[in-house]
This record gives structure tokens, C-alpha cells and sequence, in this order.
């Protein structure tokens, strides 16, 4: 028999609403009994009795026992998230940025007090893939997880490569609709897309790391140039997330640009869209599928957590209690495109060598194979010179190397 939640919820926008025009349509046993929000003077479509702006009217009320957990703000999440987990609360939490940068700190907090955080709606939105780490590929190997983890950046993407939009255009017609901030950063340049990459692989790998050590480059360089060198090669381009097990001591993380071919999942998924493609030694190759955002989207994810935690769902965390698991490493070898206009990069980055090199009087690229650990000393100075790079193993078809000097291929 499931218990009755009586929940404190923390924010009331998008995904807020959502989540409460769901519940309404079922017979749970869940019962929303205070709403903690910002803006007192917004005018909002539930009574004025159900809301507040003292967060203590939720974690210092005896009557709530299930905190969700829906804001913005990163700190202010995890002062609410650590504080319900303190006091014997379960949690819900969307907050993808807090749950990266906390996530030690929140396992422990779970271990130490005997409750719960669940957080699927972190991880693209209504795609339910932590579950289906923590439950089906518990003990299963996973040679990679891999997708497009973020909407805004593949709509500016779709919009580039199927309609011929510039960058610029693409990237307004995104914040036009809603798929995209007005302050992009996150979502263009990777950042988003390597929080949610970081929860995935503590529940794939067991591996708890900073999101500071993870590369990510994004697309806000991206030119027609890019564009055209693709639609030559009869690709298409997608920020990527990966996390890749190597052999049997180690992993890695990083977020790219990616060029994919038409034989690929990532393919097809265009616009909005998010999916995450998992490589399993014995599942084999599985593909996820979803809107990654918006109110009923997400508020469904966060709403099965809510139902789980009805019967006392936690995250077991599995891998991470394995006696002989995998270590995260940057020293791996990617094949890349770049394209560029400063020669001194090229010489900064070291490649380990080149495949091709192409000038013109418009633009210059070159592919070849290159340390990723020079990508990320040289992070800031290929920004800075608008310079597009591209993870490009369609480009070679190089096999995975050995363990000192590791090649990855996804």
C-alpha cells in the first residue's frame, strides 16, 4: 500500500504548472499542500492561500514530508534540497547544475539521514533514463552513453543545417519560442549538456566527478562554413555529450560538437528533441527518445519520481559500491575537425597527427588526432578566436587504441 505525500513545492513556473496540471488529472494520493515562489505580485491561476515566499512555511512544516524541488537558482536548490534531506524529507529536484556540482555531498546527505533524492527530470526531461540506469543496466557493462542531451542547442542546429539559417538567426528564433535563454551560454556552449552527462555516468560508471574536470565546447562558433563542410561530407552536425568506458580502469567525459552520419540514431533527431543512445556489452545498442523540456514533458519525469517515492524509492547508486571500478581520465585521443584562423592554434594544439589540411581565401580546417587534454589547456584560446571544433570519427574510422594512449570512437 502506497503512503500519502504531502508535498512542499518549490517553484511554480513551467514545469511547476505542469506538474500540478497532471496531478490534478489522477488519484495518487498526493496532495499539495504549499507552494514556495519569488515573485508575490505575479498573478498566478491557483488561490493566494496555496502560496509564499518564506521557504521555512515548507521545510519547517510538520505536515509536508516530500519537498519538490523546481527553481533556478543553484544555491538557493541546494540550501532547500540539503535542508528537506536533513529533517527526514524526501526530495524531487529538476535542478541538473545543483545536482552535478553536489552530487557527493547529496549521496552522502541520503546515506547519513536515510532519505531519498530522486532527480529523472535532470537528465533530459521526460526520457526516463536514470531509472533505467539505476534498474536495467545495473549489472550490465556499458561500453558508452551518448545523445543529444540538450533541445535549444539541436533546434539552432536543425535550423541551421535544414533551413539554412545563420547562427544568429537560428539561436532568436529558439529564444523567440522559449527552447532557448536569454543568456544562451549554457545551452550552446555545453554546459547544460555536461551537467546532465555528469548524473548519467554517477549511475552508469559509479564515477562521481566534477563537471570543472569534463570538457565541453559548444556551437556558438558554428559558421555556414561548418554548415557546408557537412552537407559535403553528408553529415550532420550535433553537440554530443559522451561518456565512454575505455577498458576495464577507465572512462571518460566530454562534451563536442559531433558530426554523424545517416546510419546513426543521433541522425534523425532534430529540432527540440533530446535522446540518449546506450552501447551495452550484452543489451547491446538502445535508444531513448523525447522532448527534453517544457511543462508536461519534464512534469511527467518529475512526477514518477514523485509516484516512486510512494513506496519508498532510492537510488541505490550500485556502481559506485563496486569494489574494483573505473577511473575518470582525460588522456584520450579524438579525431577532430577544426576549423580556424589562427595558424599558432594549430601548432598549440599539438596534433598527434593530421589527415587533412584544407586552405581558401573564406576559411581554413584541418582533421587529424589530438590529446583531448590539449582541447582543455587550449579551452579559453579556441573560444576566443571563434574557431569551430568538431568531434569527427566518421572522418577516420580509427579503432580504439590502447590504455596508455586511449582513441575514443562512438
Amino acid at each position: 500500500m502506497s503512503k500519502k505525500l504531502k508535498i512542499g513545492l518549490f517553484g511554480f513556473g513551467v514545469v511547476g504548472q505542469g506538474l500540478h496540471d497532471i496531478i490534478r488529472t489522477k488519484n495518487l494520493n498526493i496532495e499539495i499542500v504549499k507552494i514556495a515562489i519569488k515573485d508575490p505580485t505575479k498573478k498566478r491561476s491557483l488561490p493566494a492561500e496555496l502560496f509564499t515566499t518564506d521557504k521555512n512555511e515548507l521545510l519547517q512544516n510538520p505536515e509536508i514530508n516530500t519537498i519538490v524541488e523546481l527553481i533556478n537558482d543553484t544555491e538557493a536548490a541546494f540550501d532547500i534540497v540539503s535542508t528537506a534531506l536533513k529533517t527526514g524529507r524526501n526530495v524531487v529536484s529538476a535542478s541538473k547544475k545543483m545536482i552535478a556540482l553536489h552530487l557527493q555531498e547529496l549521496i552522502d546527505l541520503q546515506k547519513e539521514h536515510g532519505t531519498s533524492l530522486l532527480y529523472e527530470a535532470s537528465v533530459c526531461g521526460s526520457i526516463p533514463i536514470i531509472r533505467n540506469l539505476e534498474e536495467y543496466y545495473d549489472n550490465e557493462l556499458l561500453h558508452s552513453i551518448s545523445g543529444i542531451f540538450n533541445g535549444s542547442s539541436n533546434f539552432v542546429l536543425s535550423k541551421g543545417y535544414n533551413d539554412n539559417l545563420d547562427y544568429e538567426t537560428a539561436l532568436k528564433e529558439a529564444q523567440d519560442l522559449g527552447f532557448a535563454e536569454t543568456d544562451p551560454t549554457s545551452d550552446v556552449g555545453g554546459y547544460d549538456a555536461k551537467y546532465k552527462l555528469v548524473i548519467a555516468a554517477a549511475h552508469a560508471y559509479g564515477l562521481v566527478i566534477d563537471p570543472d574536470e569534463v570538457l565541453n565546447i559548444g556551437i556558438q562558433t558554428l559558421s555556414a562554413y561548418d554548415l557546408q563542410y557537412a552537407r559535403e561530407k553528408k553529415l550532420k552536425i550535433k553537440l554530443v555529450p559522451v561518456a565512454k568506458e575505455l577498458d576495464d580502469t577507465h572512462a571518460t567525459l566530454f562534451v563536442l560538437p559531433k558530426f554523424v552520419n545517416k546510419h546513426e540514431f543521433l541522425y534523425n533527431v532534430d529540432y527540440e528533441y533530446n535522446c540518449v543512445t546506450v552501447q551495452a556489452a550484452f543489451a547491446d545498442q538502445q535508444f531513448f527518445y523525447g522532448k527534453g523540456a517544457g511543462g508536461h514533458p519534464t512534469g511527467s519525469a518529475v512526477l514518477s519520481d514523485i509516484a516512486a517515492l510512494r513506496y519508498d524509492y532510492q537510488y541505490e547508486y550500485k556502481k559506485a559500491h563496486q569494489k574494483e571500478g573505473l577511473a575518470f581520465t582525460n588522456n584520450v585521443e579524438l579525431n577532430i575537425y577544426l576549423r580556424y584562423e589562427d595558424d599558432a592554434l594549430v601548432e598549440a594544439l599539438e596534433f598527434e597527427h593530421i589527415h587533412e589540411r584544407f586552405y581558401s581565401g573564406s576559411y581554413k580546417f584541418v582533421t587529424g588526432k589530438i590529446n583531448l587534454q590539449n582541447l582543455i589547456a587550449n579551452q579559453q584560446r579556441i573560444l576566443d578566436s571563434k574557431a569551430f571544433i568538431a568531434f569527427a570519427d566518421q572522418l577516420t574510422g580509427v579503432r580504439l587504441a590502447s590504455a596508455a594512449k586511449q582513441c575514443v570512437e562512438v
